[in-house]
């Protein structure tokens, strides 16, 4: 690749935290302690790694905290999750990219995700998923051909660009080239800190909606089959219920994003250094919004639709099991009648032999035999599943 002096290197993440989160962060940051019962030595180690030499609580319009480590990244971890790393590039721009990601997905991931290990649990499908990060290289007065050029060179193609009096950006797939024409680097700082944002926020949107794909074809895939094995209620409804716990923990973060855009959105628009960014960023916030509607409704009918499977599966099963006891009592009532019989038959009490211990031995083995027959053929049996009804047109 060829030689290009880039002035600054940032990439970045956001999930919603609040002011409270921010204040467990920076003691967190400042003394390697936490107010909760975590491990000392674990605290202490996790924020060794994180080599940090500087620390400050800023006050702005968004509460942040900056740091540096002694490698000279910078991090600024804001009160609403916004999450940006940067470092001035000192050799070859891959190797610096790789440097403050490694960082984050290591050292500070490691940290943050620790001090926040308690309390309700990221749902098991979504924890796994990777955030693909974007990548933010800033030049100044760098040709476009150059540009281009570089972009190619990552293996990537340029998917849009923007050019303003002060600033150009270009994209690529998983990395964004801003161009300085006279702007600042501090605007350009605030312009990254918001398209990470709304990178982010989309990208947790996207999952969301894929979530309810998932959970919906799963659910639809054994309801249209018409009927289940007894055998396999159990297993489904308890599928079915952890999924609605899924969906409860999903519901409440859905419903806390809108006061992230409204906030960003109208930091953005009163200041008035950000006016030359105003007509890019301000459309997506718009879109955002919409999106989040029209989530929040998929995840609605999604509740309504979870809520309803898991009531016809809770019946198949009690159903499955009615019948276990039924077949168990029809056998213990069997035998019971055969021993009053046989005693009705007799003028005086029987006698303990070893024949009637063998007798009583053979007739449970009878009916723990039946019982178990009973039980395979009602395990086996086929329940009819009823429709379980929700619009699917939305989705």
């Amino acid at each position: 690749m060829e030689k290009m002096d880039a002035k600054r290197i940032y990439i970045g993440s956001w999930f919603q935290r609040t002011t409270l989160h921010l204040s467990e962060v920076y003691d967190f940051f400042m003394t390697g302690d936490s107010p909760l019962e975590l491990d000392k030595k674990k605290l202490k180690k996790l924020r060794d790694n994180l080599n940090l030499e500087t620390v400050e609580d800023i006050h702005g319009d968004f509460e942040y905290i900056s740091a540096v480590t002694k490698n000279g990244i910078s991090l600024k971890i804001y009160e609403d999750g916004l999450i940006t790393l940067s470092r001035d590039p000192e050799g070859d721009i891959k190797d610096d990219i790789e440097l403050i990601t490694s960082y984050y997905e290591k050292e500070l991931s490691a940290g943050l995700k620790y001090i926040f290990s308690l309390g309700a649990p990221i749902p098991k499908e979504l924890a796994n998923i990777k955030t693909v990060y974007p990548y933010f290289v800033v030049f100044e007065n760098e040709t476009e051909q150059n540009i281009l050029k570089f972009i190619a060179d990552f293996g990537q193609k340029k998917h849009f660009e923007i050019k303003k009096e002060t600033f150009e950006v270009y994209r690529g797939n998983l990395l964004y080239i801003v161009n300085l024409k006279g702007e600042s680097l501090k605007n350009v700082e605030k312009f990254i800190g918001e398209t990470i944002f709304i990178r982010e926020f989309k990208g947790q949107m996207h999952r969301y909606l894929n979530l309810h794909r998932i959970i919906w074809e799963n659910i639809a895939e054994v309801k249209e089959r018409g009927s289940i094995r007894g055998k396999d209620v159990s297993e489904f409804k308890n599928k079915i219920e952890s999924y609605e716990k899924s969906i409860n923990m999903i519901d409440t973060r859905i419903n806390q994003m809108g006061a992230y855009i409204k906030t960003r959105g109208a930091i953005v628009k009163s200041d008035p250094e950000m006016e030359k960014f105003a007509d890019v960023l301000e459309f997506k916030y718009e879109t955002l919004s919409n999106t989040l509607s029209y989530v929040k409704e998929i995840w609605k009918m999604t509740r309504t639709y979870v809520g309803s499977a898991l009531g016809v599966f809770t019946d198949l099963q009690s159903k499955a099991t009615n019948n276990s006891i039924k077949n168990l009592t029809v056998v213990t009532s069997m035998g019971v009648g055969g021993t009053l019989l046989g005693l009705f038959g007799q003028d005086k009490l029987p006698d303990f032999t070893t024949a009637g211990v063998y007798y009583f031995v053979i007739l449970a083995a009878i009916g723990y035999a039946v019982n178990k027959i009973m039980n395979t053929i009602y395990l086996n049996k086929d329940y009819s599943i009823k429709n379980v009804k929700a619009d699917k047109n939305i989705k």
